[in-house]
């Protein structure tokens, strides 16, 4: 039942920050709810629909295991399991290998295909724009500054309402390549964990694109109907001169992408440790505090630092979500971490974690699909000038929407996360 209380609240505050509370139609954000609930009850509760997903996620598993292969070829054994888990051998390769794969499919067509069927259930039963549908089931494959191409003709004639969702969409999901890392990342070296964890990021990147619709109408409601195009119509430019070409862009941008997610890493996981320095072992030691958040969480946390911080402020939302009060800090610290900092540092921690046995399955799977998004500060800066390139008359107003669509997205996946640990982990 605390779900429900979960559900709420979210929903309470994204009311209370909305710039039109007499506008939001309650009806499109009822259709969006129900349809996250749908698709967890469809691949928990449905035989047949469970085990197409269940394989849908093996395969997906297995396909990631390609990307190894290519590591191994340059890296050897330092891209197995043989010195342990390396993240630069392991985990960034899969960015590069899903990039280049997703480029292909982009030329080929197959992913407009999918985006276009997927937007074509949300602009029936949300009642959204044509831009708005596509943009979003988009983000369901394609990352926040990639997936505004599809409909890059049509940014600059969007509406106010229109670009919010556009935002939030992109913030709300994520893309393939982080997607694959992520299972790498949390499932280790068991397939069957890495297949688990599939399926729980592969839902969660589909039902967040409904969840981001519902609270980006909620935080700015349309209130232009007129200047709405409700036509279905993907931008056709292509990415590459053949397949070839398009798979060699891919494997650029994958590379590009790994690099900047490896020098973020680094940079930020240096960052949090001397913040932690200063915070444990300069305020911690001289206030005594230290012993006293130790004994306050029975070990969870080793001292006064940044995750214990964080974990203090999202630590009700935690636990308004499901997960039990012994365990908020934990999750609530991992929110934090995330929009804070960025989902990789935080699923990093969570696979701690698990690795610890120190979260129970519930908890597990609430934290796994509520840092399923790019809801990050630096998530703004990157919109802005992504989408900002795409239409430059709409950067005033990119510029002006950015903390309400990070508000948006990071409630999205919390939500998401809600309807998840109520259906899935029940």
């Amino acid at each position: 039942m605390r779900g429900f209380l979960g559900i709420a609240v979210l929903l309470g505050v994204a009311t209370i920050f909305s710039l039109n509370r007499k506008k939001i139609d309650w009806k499109l954000v009822g259709i969006g709810i129900a349809l996250q609930v749908l698709f967890g009850l469809l691949i928990t509760q449905v035989p047949f629909v469970a085990s197409g997903f269940e394989l849908v996620s093996k395969a997906f598993v297995k396909f990631l295991s390609f990307s190894i292969d290519g590591a191994k070829f340059l890296f050897g054994d330092l891209a197995t399991n043989k010195y342990g888990v390396i993240f630069a051998f392991q985990v960034l390769p899969t960015i590069i290998f899903f990039s280049t794969i997703s480029a292909g499919l982009y030329y080929l067509g197959v992913l407009q295909k999918l985006v276009f069927g997927i937007a074509w259930i949300m602009s029936k039963t949300m009642r959204l724009s044509g831009s708005e549908s596509l943009s979003v089931a988009g983000n369901i494959f394609l990352g926040q500054t990639e997936a505004p191409l599809l409909v890059k003709p049509f940014i600059s004639r969007m509406t106010y309402s229109e670009l919010m969702c556009l935002m939030t969409g992109g913030m709300a999901t994520i893309a393939g390549g982080v997607l694959a890392a992520y299972v790498t990342f949390l499932g280790g070296d068991s397939e069957a964990e890495k297949a688990k964890f599939a399926a729980y990021l592969l839902s969660a990147s589909i039902m967040n694109a409904p969840a981001a619709v519902v609270m980006s109408k909620i935080l700015i409601p349309q209130t232009e109907p007129e200047k709405v195009d409700k036509k279905l119509k993907v931008n056709s430019d292509q990415l590459g001169v053949n397949l070839i070409d398009s798979l060699s862009r891919g494997a650029s941008d994958g590379l590009q992408l790994a690099l900047n997610v490896g020098g973020m890493l680094l940079a930020f996981i240096a960052v949090i440790y001397a913040v932690n320095y200063l915070l444990s072992g300069v305020i911690g030691e001289l206030t005594g505090i230290n012993e006293w958040v130790v004994a306050s969480t029975n070990g969870a946390f080793s001292g006064f630092s940044l995750e214990y911080i964080l974990g203090q402020f999202f630590r009700i939302f935690a636990w308004a979500m499901g997960v039990e009060w012994s365990e908020s800090l934990q999750i609530g610290s991992l929110f934090g971490q995330k929009t804070v900092i960025n989902e990789f540092v935080a699923y990093k921690d969570l696979s701690r974690m698990i690795a610890e046995e120190a979260l129970s399955k519930k908890s597990i799977i609430i934290a796994t699909y509520g840092l399923c998004g790019f809801s990050n500060f630096s998530s703004i800066a990157i919109q802005i000038g992504g989408i900002g390139s795409l239409a430059p008359s709409q950067q005033a107003n990119l510029s002006r929407l950015g903390m309400k669509a990070l508000l948006g997205a990071t409630l999205a996946c919390m939500m998401t996360a809600t309807v998840a640990g109520v259906i899935v982990g029940s």
